[in-house]
């Protein structure tokens, strides 16, 4: 005798309930546009749905399984084990009743059960049956994962839980593969849909936990439809794919990325896990800052990133998006790479916009921009082996800048330029005085990425040695790693002509960008800043030290000279010694001071 179980019913999981043929009618158009949205039906068959459907019959240990969708007229499998064909007629099906209910079936024997007896599958031999539906977040069922013997069976309680849990990871496969709407098919990066789900699931997770959301903007506006314009719309798509693999590479562990305008994503970061949004946005600019090639054009990215720090759940993913993209086009006004956006943060938004403005007048002249220098002591013979040039403003207002503020603003715009221009000058005409006064002190001056991109960086800085009458081998440009990977095979060009001129190159910040020994083998370089970061945790950290003496035995093998930056106490200096550091810079040997302190302390030394 036939025997039906149904399990636990799942409310509007199939068909909704309506009163009359036209609302059924409607129901069931609504529930076939979702099937065919998610472009399932007559596609190949797919290794991720098989591994289940085989799961499933071993489960069952039953001989027939399969992911069996529900179309107009009839049963299409996307997956399935032990069957010949790939669709079965839709009347009669279970499958069709199963999306028709909703709700797990389950069919002892088909050919004592009146409702399947007829049925196709009771026909060719199939007795028992069992089914679970295939359910979207919206609600409409798919279809069903099924199992199927040539032998009258019952499934106990715990298997049908079982079958319905597979039947969750058919459809969440499905949602990954095409996130019903909530994924780009283009850069294949979850949408503004997504990001509203994902927000909201946050919130009742981690209500109140701190996030940032990162919004990259790619191209300014009227930049976009010029291009548009000029080259068509595939530019755009050629855009898109080459920045959101970029994107998806960069969003590591704590980081997620939304596609979420045209030529614009949003990272929503947990700090906690993916690092500071300064980290992020520093690693994601230099990587999109290389052209992507367009029907053999090469187009330039220009991203400005905004960012809104947010509080979970204290606002909608609109609020949160909109304060986001209004920090992007605020950044993209002034010409910044990035601005803060946060009811708190204005009086820093005006006071970075105001240092902006205001260093154009103190590049025009007077004494607002001065030098100081650092210097670096010879381990080995203990005597100045140079001195590093540090830029210092003094705002007529706003008092003392600290470089920290005001560099990286100015080298995110067109002052980037003039500003290593000047400090090249002041440093330059400083060295010629010494050397007039019978002082021979070489001189290291930092030069940013954005210098090394431009073409005429070499012959202007030829012209500087040689309107002062200096060598050139008196010179040292510092440079930090990312600067140096950044369009690398121009920038290898670039210090191969540097050093054939007999300019020093030094690595800056050694240890913190991304080491790539096998690239730095190839550059031109005479020596490498070991980072504060390192230096500063030689005392009880085990591993900080075994990293830092790594770095040093490494450089050497290189052929280089290494510096190590953030010196403070003797027993660090001894440490260094001990490990065969060539020089040291840092408060211990000697702060930041003025041209005439640096002669005298050098006087003293002597």
């Amino acid at each position: 005798m036939s025997q039906t179980f149904v399990a636990d019913p799942l409310p509007a999981a199939g068909l909704p309930h309506c009163d009359t043929p036209v609302d059924a009618d409607a129901a069931e158009a609504g529930r076939l546009a979702a099937l065919r949205d998610l472009a399932l039906l007559d596609t190949p068959e797919s290794e991720s749905f098989d591994r289940i459907t085989r799961m499933a019959g071993r489960l069952f240990a039953a001989p027939i399984a399969a992911v069996s969708l529900t179309d107009a007229h009839r049963q299409w499998f996307k997956s399935h084990v032990g069957t010949a064909g790939r669709e079965i007629p839709r009347e009669l099906a279970p499958c069709a009743e199963v999306t028709a209910r909703g709700d797990v079936l389950m069919v002892s024997d088909l050919q004592q059960d009146p409702r399947f007896r007829d049925s196709v599958l009771a026909r060719s031999g199939i007795r028992f049956y069992a089914g679970a539906p295939l359910v979207t977040r919206d609600g409409h069922t798919l279809g069903a994962m099924c199992v199927l013997d040539q032998h009258p069976r019952e499934a106990s309680e715990d298997e049908l839980a079982s079958l319905r849990d597979l039947a969750a990871m058919v459809m969440a496969q499905i949602e990954l593969e095409h996130d019903y709407g909530r994924r780009d098919p283009l850069s294949g990066l979850p949408n503004r849909h997504q990001f509203a789900d994902d927000l909201a699931d946050l919130a009742r997770a981690h209500a109140g936990a701190q996030r940032v959301l990162l919004l990259v903007s790619l191209l300014d506006p009227a930049r976009l439809q010029e291009l548009i314009g000029v080259m068509g719309t595939g530019c755009i798509d050629s855009l898109v794919q080459a920045s959101s693999r970029i994107v998806k590479d960069r969003s590591g562990q704590g980081c997620t990325a939304y596609h979420v305008d045209v030529v614009s994503y949003a990272v929503l970061l947990d700090e906690a896990q993916a690092g500071t949004w300064t980290s992020v946005m520093d690693a994601l600019s230099a990587a999109l800052s290389a052209p992507v090639v367009s029907n053999g054009i090469p187009v330039q990215m220009a991203p400005v990133f905004g960012v809104s720090p947010l509080l979970v759940g204290g606002a909608s993913a609109d609020d949160a998006l909109r304060t986001a993209i209004s920090a992007a086009s605020d950044a993209r006004a002034a010409d910044l790479g990035c601005a803060v956006y946060s009811p708190a943060s204005d009086a820093a938004n005006r006071r970075r916009l105001t240092l902006l403005t205001d260093f154009s007048t103190a590049l025009a002249g007077g004494d607002a921009l001065s030098l100081v220098y650092q210097p670096r002591i010879d381990l080995h013979s203990g005597r100045c082996a140079g001195a590093e040039a540090l830029l210092r403003w003094r705002h007529p207002v706003l008092g003392d800048i600290s470089p920290a503020e005001f560099v990286p603003l100015v080298e995110q715009t067109a002052f980037a330029r003039p500003m290593t221009e000047w400090v090249i000058g002041a440093a330059l005409d400083q060295q010629a005085a010494w050397r007039a006064h019978g002082a021979i002190i070489p001189v290291s001056v930092n030069v940013s990425a954005r210098n090394l991109e431009e073409a005429d960086f070499m012959p202007r800085l030829a012209d500087h040695l040689a309107r002062r009458g200096l060598p050139a081998d008196g010179l040292e440009l510092e440079l930090t790693e990312t600067a140096l990977i950044r369009n690398a095979e121009h920038v290898l060009a670039q210090l191969e002509g540097l050093r054939a001129m007999g300019v020093t190159i030094a690595i800056d910040d050694f240890g913190t960008g991304y080491s790539n020994f096998e690239y730095l083998r190839k550059l031109p370089a005479r020596a490498v800043k070991l980072d504060r970061s390192f230096v500063g945790d030689l005392g009880p950290d085990i591993e900080a030290r075994a990293l830092a003496r790594a770095m040093i035995g490494i450089a050497h093998d290189l052929g280089l000279r290494v510096v190590a930056e953030g010196v403070e106490t003797q027993a660090t200096l001894d440490v260094l010694r001990a490990w065969h550091c060539d020089e040291v810079q840092g408060y211990l040997t000697g702060r930041p001071m003025s041209a005439d302190a640096l002669v005298c302390q050098l006087d003293d030394d002597h």
